[in-house]
């Protein structure tokens, strides 16, 4: 059986690789590479009354981001 390219693998279709082939390292290592990735935005928690009132904007962004990542 061949592997697929898991580069060019979105990341649900990768999850869903790994999760029928368990015991592929490679896969899963990739898998872990994306979520590690330098391009992921990490945002704080909201601190103050401001910072929740501009919440549905980032959470906003965020959706399009993993839309398009999928």
């Amino acid at each position: 059986m061949s592997k697929p390219d898991f580069t060019s693998l979105t990341r649900t279709e990768l999850r869903q690789y790994i999760l029928d082939h368990r015991d592929d390292e490679e896969a899963l290592q990739i898998y872990v590479d994306r979520f590690q990735s330098a391009n992921n935005k990490i945002f704080p928690p909201p601190q103050t009354i401001d910072d929740l009132e501009n919440f549905p904007e980032l959470h906003q962004q965020h959706l399009e981001q993993r839309r398009n990542q999928a």
